[in-house]
């Protein structure tokens, strides 16, 4: 299937493509796993293409997905931002004083009481360590693809992860300090700030560039042109980034697969808990569903980039702690997908008048 081949969305809806989303990337994964197996020194060799833990193959993937919203930002509402304050308050609320410690208490449970019989006490310190560190690191680029797919409010969302970043570059250390009980952690900052740098700011300016130029030579229905032409972009680096994710990943999976289903229980609790937290707590709050669908899967995606790196500068590369967050990886996009599904459907309830 071609660009070109994708049926566009109709008025008010998602097209053939979106709508059946789910089965791409689950053919996505399987391919990754296949080709990771067959071909692992040309995955090894894209993996390698990374500075500060931050693949660039995969940089460029998130930046297309990422792309398409950032030219639909309006700028000039963002001093409106202030009259809802509603959808910040619960993003920060959720984020930051709920998800990391619910993660950890989910992995002391299960690992140290639950799967006890079945695994190494100091492997279930490990496996815990990476659950803390994929718990404390709220999403940055990804939950852009999601806002899009419940047509969030693209300004709204880019304010409320932006505050997020902020919050993150000062309370990431502390909160995995505590909770993993460290009096020293050394933050990889260059992972962060590159992050931020690649997956907000280098899409965003190129965004503001794109939409003023369409706006200058022509008006609302030249824009709403362009994103119709480049949302399928968005769409293929979504498909792309799962086949290399689950290709750098495909011999790990293979070797441990009992390990790899274990780890992600208590993830998938905690994803699946902490939207239906999120998500009725915005329909409690009367927040509009353009802001509350984005809300609640800010809350349950991750930030894997940063989790994955502290996990190797602390743990090591074949700890633990890092196979730990890279079943987080693998196990986001299957289950953001079913979330945003989820939202859609209960998009009714918040039409109330």
């Amino acid at each position: 299937m071609t660009i070109d081949t994708i049926a566009p969305a109709p008025a008010g809806g998602i097209g053939f493509f979106e709508k059946w989303l789910s089965i791409w990337v689950a053919a996505a994964i399987a391919a990754g796993l296949i080709l990771g197996n067959l071909f692992p020194q040309l995955f090894g060799a894209l993996a390698a293409l990374e500075y500060a833990s931050v693949n660039f193959v995969v940089a460029v993937l998130i930046w297309a997905m990422v792309y398409p919203m950032m030219v639909a930002v309006d700028f000039g509402s963002l001093a409106q931002i202030g009259q809802k304050p509603k959808g910040l308050v619960l993003t920060v609320v959720v984020n930051w004083l709920i998800k990391p410690f619910t993660m950890a208490l989910l992995g002391v449970l299960f690992f140290n009481y639950i799967f006890a019989p079945f695994i190494d006490p100091a492997d279930a310190q490990q496996y815990i360590a990476g659950l803390i560190l994929l718990g404390a690191a709220p999403c940055t680029a990804m939950v852009f693809v999601w806002s899009q797919l419940t047509k969030g409010d693209p300004t709204y969302t880019l304010v409320q992860v932006s505050v997020n970043d902020v919050i993150m570059v000062f309370a990431f250390a502390p909160i995995v300090a505590l909770l993993l009980g460290l009096t020293e952690l050394s933050v990889p900052w260059e992972t962060l700030l590159l992050s931020v740098a690649l997956y907000i700011i280098v899409p965003l300016a190129a965004g503001m560039v794109t939409r003023a130029t369409l706006l200058r030579n022509g008006d609302a229905s030249a824009l709403d042109r362009f994103n119709g032409q480049v949302k399928p972009f968005s769409i293929v680096g979504l498909l792309a980034t799962v086949v290399l994710l689950f290709g750098f990943q495909g011999q790990t999976i293979l070797a441990n697969p009992l390990v790899i289903v274990l780890i992600a229980i208590p993830l998938l609790i905690q994803s699946y808990g902490i939207f239906g937290i999120t998500f009725w707590a915005a329909w409690k709050w009367n927040i509009p569903f353009s802001i509350a669908a984005p809300c609640a899967l800010i809350g349950t995606s991750n930030f894997f980039e940063l989790a994955v790196a502290v996990a190797i500068s602390l743990f090591g590369l074949n700890s633990g702690a890092a196979l730990a967050t890279v079943v987080g990886v693998l196990v986001e996009v299957p289950v953001m997908l079913s979330l945003v599904a989820i939202a859609n459907r209960n998009k009714h309830r918040f039409e109330r008048g």
